[in-house]
């Protein structure tokens, strides 16, 4: 049975034939699809430039021009759409056309609505990448001063490497600490490499059971396992033509390991229960806390994969053995709080500084950005005070030493809520637990949102 999903992309349907614009319009509106409908080119554009649809199903043949003219005119106007060419009338020069044009399949009528339902899918999948990657272009741009602004030459050697690596297409192996900013590293690899504009895919290694990071990855038919009710495409697959940053590498699985080393050598992959070969052309770039050449020589990681995934390495090193970045860090996390949130926080004061100096960030530059996010919440003036900071304390004048570890920490739980104005998720991030933790203390120590 078919589901709604509102969240769906705009879909316009181009064809001349009425009977057949309104039953796939019944059809992906069922779907979940906004959809419009344009009996010729004319009504096409003047829908293209209302809507900016983000897939469009185009007929080759209709009344008033050649949709295939049609199609170069949707690449001017919705460079980002998604185009699949229908036609009656196939022919393999219309098809070279329409697919050097860009399209993203051609099919041929009378097509399967089942069929053309699951490639929309697909198409759809591929639209929401392009958008995932266009939004980690705007945080790198955000983000890359954590990066670029710093003093420390350790710092300054990373960015050197990331530069000259990134135009290129061999693999990057990014190791260090958690929270030392490797996937901003990856980013920016990717941001400055010829693959900028395909989509950038992001995998966890660490955070999938075995079984469903195998599926994540490969992908799998329906059918191959229970559960697998349609088929489903690999992050493997997606990442094609773009770059796939595998995080926690060292966290893969062996049979795991096993299937990713057969695609990097063979550059084709197989989904789970299926047996067509797809080839795929992406970059790798991976990260691990780990040091892979102890779990090497441990037989916790295979040396095949090691050599094939560090041809390029880059070591990032903890925020501890920079500490001249401190300060510009702790700056730019302030400027870029206090804008998020409204607040006019204009300063960090020297003992508050002195105390982030002296701190030895086992959370690294996470730890750090975390901190300062906490600090822009409980803060009521304009300067960041020590006893902002979670590990300032209150700083009373004279230290209390009659109170429990309870009470401590109930009072503490309290301030932060105050600070982030009973937002339960707020709250839960900068105490550094999780919502169900959370919502367990408040029970425990009776405390209830304050009467509006």
């Amino acid at each position: 049975m078919r589901t709604k999903n509102r969240a769906r992309p705009r879909l316009l349907i181009v064809d001349d034939e009425k009977h057949l614009r309104s039953s796939l319009a019944s059809w992906f509106g069922d779907e979940g699809y906004a959809v419009d409908t344009a009996c010729d080119a004319k009504q096409a554009v003047a829908l293209l430039r209302e809507h900016q649809p983000e897939i469009i199903l185009l007929d080759v043949r209709m009344p008033d021009g050649d949709g295939l003219d049609l199609q170069q005119q949707i690449v001017e106007l919705t460079p980002d759409a998604t185009v699949i060419v229908m036609t009656a009338y196939a022919s393999v020069s219309s098809a070279v056309r329409a697919l050097k044009q860009g399209a993203y399949d051609y099919v041929i009528k009378p097509f399967n609505p089942e069929e053309l339902s699951h490639l929309v899918a697909k198409a759809a999948e591929r639209y929401a990448l392009i958008r995932e990657n266009r939004e980690l272009r705007r945080q790198l741009r955000a983000s890359e001063p954590d990066l670029i602004h710093q003093e420390s030459s350790p710092l300054a050697r990373v960015i050197d490497e990331a530069i000259q690596v990134a135009p290129t297409d061999t693999s990057v192996l990014l190791s260090g600490e958690s929270g030392t900013g490797k996937e901003l590293v990856a980013r920016l690899i990717h941001a400055r490499s010829p693959r900028c504009e395909q989509p950038l895919v992001v995998v966890n290694c660490g955070a999938l059971a075995e079984g469903v990071l195998e599926s994540e990855l490969f992908g799998h038919e329906r059918g191959a396992f229970t559960g697998a009710v349609a088929q489903r495409q690999g992050r493997i697959e997606q990442a094609d033509g773009g770059t796939l940053f595998l995080d926690e590498v060292g966290d893969m699985p062996p049979k795991v390991q096993v299937d990713l080393l057969r695609v990097l050598q063979e550059r084709n992959v197989t989904r789970v229960g299926g047996n067509s070969v797809i080839p795929v052309d992406f970059r790798l770039i991976a990260a691990t806390h780990r040091d892979l050449q102890q779990e090497v020589g441990a037989g916790h990681f295979r040396a095949d994969l090691f050599y094939r995934i560090s041809v390029f390495g880059i070591t990032l090193p903890p925020l501890r053995q920079r500490p001249q970045d401190i300060a510009c860090l702790a700056d730019h996390f302030r400027q870029r709080f206090a804008e998020q949130m409204g607040r006019r926080i204009t300063a960090i004061a020297p003992a508050a500084l002195a105390l982030l100096q002296r701190h030895q960030w086992p959370g690294n530059v996470r730890e750090l950005q975390n901190a300062i996010e906490r600090a822009i919440v409980v803060c009521r003036g304009e300067t960041i005070e020590v006893q902002h900071l979670p590990f300032g304390g209150a700083a009373p004048t004279v230290p209390r030493h009659d109170l429990s570890l309870a009470t401590i920490e109930r009072q503490h739980i309290e301030a932060v809520l105050t600070g982030a104005e009973f937002n339960i998720s707020r709250a839960a991030k900068l105490l550094g637990i999780d919502r169900v933790t959370l919502y367990n203390k408040l029970k425990r120590y009776g405390i209830d949102r304050p009467a509006k």
